[in-house]
């Protein structure tokens, strides 16, 4: 009876192993499953990701290309909108050949660009339509430079139609262009020397001269004389009139300000406003004389003479 007793707890503790592994083997299997379910979503997202990312930068690509493209075809419009202002057609007037076939040069030229720009816009429409990618405002700027290409296109060949109909005056434009330089380099040589005696006439006006020493140098250098003169200043010392420029230093009116003197007393014997000028002592001497209003101080005479001592 115990070894019965025994048999039935072994099958019984058997059965519980059983159940058991089969509840492990199971949540392995459901956990397996779920796993590679996740797994699948996973590698669901990153594909759709990339697909996205893709698009994105298919779509950047394309949106650069339509930028500068449209920044191209712009630029040739506009280049072909001021030719066309350089363009000058006289009516009722007999053309010269080279200037016409310069025209027509020029119109050849636009028409070329209008080509260019005009298949550039057809390559804009595929990629835009083959790219998948709906961008209203590119389709509708690309719908509007094709509408300005075609009337560039429409005016172009009226402008040729009006150049062949009619000559250009040219030779009459180039002697009248001849003349007007010919004037121009006239006036401006005219203009030249006007201000070359405007500069002569500048420097002299700034010009003044100076001379300074004592009596005795004055005198020697024939620039003092105490037997009379045109200029009396103080009591009989007077420049003479018939002095020798040599003896005096040219000096700018403008930038010049002071004229050093280091002597222990000076004196101007040329006229000059006593409040246009200083003497400055340095040390117990005359350092220089101060020119306060230089204006002032030269405007009754350009020469300037002084004794020291």
């Amino acid at each position: 009876m115990e070894d019965n007793i025994m048999d039935n707890t072994r099958k019984k503790q058997l059965g519980i192993i059983v159940t058991a592994v089969v509840v492990v083997i199971l949540a392995a299997i459901g956990t397996i499953y779920v796993y590679t379910q996740k797994q699948s979503e996973v590698e669901n997202l990153v594909s759709e990701n990339s697909n996205l990312s893709e698009l994105i930068e298919n779509r950047d690509s394309v949106v650069n290309e339509m930028v500068t493209a449209f920044n191209d075809i712009e630029n040739n419009l506009k280049f072909i909108k001021e030719k066309r202002k350089q363009l000058s057609i006289e009516q009722n007037k007999e053309g010269n050949i080279d200037r016409k076939q310069a025209i027509l040069d020029d119109i050849a030229l636009m028409n070329k660009m209008l080509e260019e720009s005009s298949k550039h816009i057809d390559q804009l429409e595929k990629k835009l339509k083959n790219s998948g990618i709906k961008l209203s405002g590119f389709q509708q700027k690309i719908a509007a430079l094709s509408k300005t290409v075609n009337d560039q296109n429409s005016e172009m060949v009226e402008l040729r139609r009006i150049i062949e109909e009619k000559d250009v005056m040219v030779a009459d434009l180039n002697e009248k262009v001849e003349t007007m330089e010919f004037e121009i380099a006239k006036q401006a040589d005219t203009l030249a020397n006007k201000l070359n005696i405007i500069d002569q006439k500048t420097e002299e006006l700034n010009t003044a001269h100076i001379a300074y020493g004592t009596y005795k140098e004055l005198k020697e250098k024939g620039l003092l004389t105490k037997e009379g003169g045109f200029l009396w200043i103080g009591k009989n010392k007077t420049i003479q009139e018939d002095f020798d420029d040599e003896y005096f230093t040219e000096l700018n009116i403008q930038e010049t300000k002071t004229i050093p003197l280091h002597s222990k007393k000076a004196t101007i014997i040329s006229e000059h406003p006593a409040d246009s000028y200083t003497f400055v002592e340095e040390d117990g001497q005359v350092s220089y004389l101060q020119i306060n209003n230089p204006e002032e101080f030269w405007k009754i005479s350009k020469y300037a003479v002084i004794e020291v001592k």
